[in-house]
Formats: C-alpha cells, structure tokens, sequence
C-alpha cells in the first residue's frame, strides 16, 4: 500500500493530559533555546476533550509547572474543592459519614478543583496550538511503523470509507504515515498501540499484572437550592457490599461542580467474580440511595459516559521506554488510586518524557534509542515517589476486602506516610477472577423510574455516541464461535451485563440463539478488552471521529 507520509521531530498519539502536556513542554523548551521543533498531535476524537472522561476532582501539582499563570491565562478550574465527605453506604437506606481523621489522607482534596477533564484538556490544546504544536483531531492511530532494526518508526493513521465488507467506498481516503523521531504513546487507559507495544518489547515482564476499574458518570443540572460548590462526596459499600455480589470492591463520587450541576458516578473494580453483576445497573440503583438522592431528586441528567481506568499503579507499571518511543499517562498505568486520580501524574509523566526527548534532539539526536534518561528522571521525581507511596493501596483492597483493606491503607498513609515496611501484590488477571454462573444467584435489578435511573439506551444518546454504520466493527472476535460455545453456557455470556453502553447482546431467534455486536453504541471504555473471561475481544480503533463527544465530561 503506498500511503502519503509526513515527517516531524516528535508525533505524540492521543489529546488527553499526558499528550498534550508533553506537546507544550517540548514546545516551550524549544522556544526557550531558540530552536525549531515540529510536533504533532493525532487524535482519535472528532475535537479534542471528545473522548475525555474523568471524575473529576483535579490536583494542579503538574498544572502549576506547566503553566504557572494558568488562572491568569483562563484555564477552567474555577471551583475549589469546599468540604470533603466520606461515607459507608450501609445498606439501601442507611450511610455513616466516615471521619475525616479515619479516612486515608491521600482522600483529602484541600487545593483541589471540581472540573472538566475534557474541556481542561481543550484549554491545553489551545495552549499547544498557540506554542506552534500541530493538532490533527479525528484521526485514529491505526497501526506501529517500525525501522527495519526493530525501533519504532512512527504510527499510520486508519483508512477512512472503508465498508463493513471490507470494499472502498467512494468517500475512501488513504490514512497516512507520520514519522518521528520519537513517538509518545498516551492513548488512555489500555490503549490498543500500548497493548501491542506491551507484548512486542516485552515492557511488562518485570511488573505485577494491571488491574482496572470501570468508571461510569453523569452530569446532572440540579435544583440551585442544594446546590453546594466545591462539596466532594465519596463512599463504598452499598449495592457493591451485597452478599451475592462476588467480593466486588469500588465506590461512588458526587461532586458539586459550577453551575448548579454535578457529576455523580460509580467505579467498580474488574476484578469482580460474580458474573451476573452488571456495573451499569448498580450505578442506576444507588443513584436511589437517600445520600444520593436528596441532591438529585428534581434534577435532570444531561450528560452520560463511561471509562475504563488503570489501578494497579506503581506495582503495575510497565518499563515506559523503548526503541525511539515511551509510553506514558493512563496508557502505561500512572493513575494514583490512593487519591483516584491520574490527571496530574498523566501531565507529570508527559513533561518529564518531554525534557528527555529535547534533550536528546538538541544534542543532535537522530531518534530511535530507547531513552534511559527518561526513567533517570522519572524515578528522581515527585510521580515516583507518589506512586511508590500508594503501592499498597489497591492490593490491600483486593486481598482484605473493603473494610480491612481500607482499615490497612488508613495505617500505610496516615501513619507510615506510604512507607509501611512491606509491599503488597495482586498477581491475577482481572478477567481471571470471574467465576462460573452457576455459583450465583441472577442479580435482579429493579427497573428504571425514567428520573433517577434510565436505561442504557437513553444513557448511550447523552453521550453523543455515533459510528459511521458501514464500517468494518472495531470490536473483534479472535473466535466467532466462543460467545456462544464457551461464555454463555458457563458465564451466562457477561458481556451483556458489563457493557455499560449496551453493546452485546445475545439474540434468540426461534431455537437459535446469535451473539450480536451493536458496535453503533460503543462509548470506547475499553471493558470489553479488559473483563471478557475468555480474552476473545479485541478493541481497535474504528473509522476516525467516530465514538462518544462529550461535552463538559
């Protein structure tokens, strides 16, 4: 196939925290020395902030370096975290309001900001645009260009007007080749180049497996009247402490963002054994929780996503370089769930990539090492050291539960200050700790009321979710056969059930019963990937544009 190709000193894949930070440091410090520089930005999203999804309560640590006049500049953190509240959803009608003293410290959020990810990381765009960075929004990174020595070359963007039989339709457009002299992976959470980078250069052979969360939110306008700015809630226990629940761990948020809005949302770890659980649906039913529900009662939602997040942190993270590119941010795992947060530790690792790749080219580097002085000053950081300090944190939870495990993290943090002699592991899969259907009772979930829980559907349209329908699925089957054959009689087929977008469906037809992929839906959270017991799903990238367009997410 011969593809156009474009030449640049750096192309960084993906317009998320990490990618954009790394674009405007490289720029700032050509600017600072003088010397010319091109950057590329591809993104995946029909706009930048499209495809962002986070909680989120933001730490600007990393901000304050970036851009020190960030509020001067306009940067949208306007609402300063007011009140922490922790809580323990006892049961559907009881919470304890859990002490601020008794909760892990790292749960505090004193100078943080109740914000939007995706339009922070619209307002870094612009900022890179106006240092001279290119930005090509809409534009999937498809496919690894390699040099004939095994380094890595650059990335090929995918075909556009390619139908669902494979043919070229008459809006077909070649993709093309960007080549660099270094690549920044920064894909998000298991995105599809990491993974392949993973396996090829072996990057986590010395890492403990990565775990991950599903992170499912809504934005709601509510009454102003209670209406508290800057008021941050979160909480475990109820549904996910149920007995029949399969030892599931996670916790809600509800956070008072500007505006007379919140975001209210559910995360739930995939390491969940009880097959019937449907993550979606134990959002919709705590939604009901009187903690809950004296906030949103008379509110209307407007706004729905869902995304995967990477938890296994410091134990979990892959070597981060390799032959003439790193992988950073969420796509290499440097989430701190200690604190559930990754925007700034994304953003952190971005600009320490950033100094080590400007180095290297202004002492005439021609690309394609693998940049030992990266990890030199990753590990002489404060994301190193924060990391290390929340090591402990998710295996506590995953091997003691939620009570014990959080009792444990109180006394790493609050005591030992992250630094309690000993290192916990969690050496499973995710998707490994699924057990069979027959060991468990149906989990019966109650049916939307249409004011406080909707169904999927209706979720799936707040999220601006669109596809170009004649195209080839993103979503593949390594074995058509499996779904079938294998995860529907012994796992009563679980991605029905932790699909929180309503993409799979098994489909009864008289006697027969088909597997059907509503690829259409596809929110881009990446579960399937992830949580699928028989690793038979494989998500890429489909045509670009296409998936959710958040607004204010």
């Amino acid at each position: 196939m011969n593809r156009e190709s474009m030449e640049f000193d750096v192309v960084i894949v993906g317009a998320g925290p990490a990618g954009l930070s790394a674009a405007c440091r490289l720029m700032q410090q050509a600017r600072d020395a003088e010397q010319e520089l091109t950057v590329c930005v591809v993104e995946k999203g029909s706009e930048v902030g499209a495809h962002i999804l986070s909680g989120a309560v933001i730490e600007p640590r990393a901000l304050n370096e970036l851009f020190p006049d960030w509020i001067e500049r306009g940067a949208p953190l306007n609402t300063k975290v007011t009140e922490d509240q922790i809580y323990l959803l006892k049961d559907a009608e009881n919470a304890r309001r859990i002490p601020n003293a008794l909760a892990p410290k790292t749960m505090h959020n004193t100078g943080n900001y109740v914000a939007s990810l995706g339009n922070l990381c619209r307002w870094l765009g612009e900022r890179a645009e106006e240092l001279g960075v290119e930005i090509f929004p809409g534009f999937a990174a498809s496919e690894v260009l390699y040099h004939e020595d095994g380094s890595v070359k650059g990335i090929a963007t995918g075909d556009m007007g390619i139908a669902h039989d494979g043919q070229q339709k008459d809006s077909y457009m070649p993709g093309m080749e960007l080549h660099a002299k270094y690549t920044l992976f920064t894909e998000g959470c298991r995105g599809h180049l990491g993974k392949q980078l993973l396996e090829r250069f072996a990057l986590d052979k010395d890492a403990d497996p990565q775990h991950y969360g599903l992170g499912i939110k809504e934005l709601w306008d509510i009454d102003p009247e209670k209406h508290q700015p800057g008021l941050v809630l979160h909480g475990i226990g109820w549904p996910l402490s149920e007995k029949d629940h399969g030892n599931s761990n996670g916790g809600f948020f509800l956070y008072h963002a500007e505006d007379n809005q919140v975001v209210v949302g559910l995360i739930i770890d995939l390491n969940y054994s009880n097959p019937w659980l449907s993550p979606y649906d134990e959002l919709q039913r705590m939604k009901h929780h009187p903690l809950l529900k004296q906030y949103l009662d008379g509110g209307k939602r407007v706004s729905y996503g869902a995304r995967a997040i990477a938890k296994g942190g410091f134990n979990s993270l892959p070597k981060m370089t390799m032959p003439g590119a790193l992988l950073l941010g969420c796509d290499a795992g440097t989430l701190n769930f200690s604190k559930i947060k990754g925007t700034h530790t994304a953003m952190k690792s971005g600009m320490l990539a950033a100094e080590a790749v400007f180095e290297a080219l202004a002492a005439g580097d021609e690309g394609g090492k693998d940049l030992a002085s990266f990890t030199d000053k990753f590990k002489g950081s404060w994301l190193f050291d924060e990391l290390f300090r929340s090591r402990n944190f998710g295996p506590a939870m995953h091997k003691f539960g939620t009570l014990l495990g959080g009792a444990f993290n109180v006394v790493d943090q609050n005591i030992f200050n992250g630094k309690f002699p000993l290192t916990l592991h969690d050496t499973c899969n995710d998707y490994a700790q699924l057990k069979p259907a027959s060991e468990y009772k149906k989990i019966e979930y109650p049916k939307p009321d249409g004011k406080l829980s909707f169904d999927k559907l209706s979720s799936v349209f707040l999220s601006n979710t669109n596809h170009e329908e004649d195209q080839p699925s993103h979503l593949q089957l390594r074995d058509a056969g499996i779904p079938l054959a294998k995860n529907l009689p012994v796992w009563a087929e679980p991605a029905q059930r932790y699909c929180p977008a309503g993409v799979y469906e098994v489909i009864e037809e008289e006697e027969e019963k088909r597997f059907q992929i509503n690829a259409q839906n596809c929110v881009h959270c990446k579960t399937c990937d992830i949580k699928d017991p028989s690793q038979n799903i494989v998500w890429v990238v489909p045509e670009g544009g296409g998936g959710p367009n958040y607004p204010n997410m």
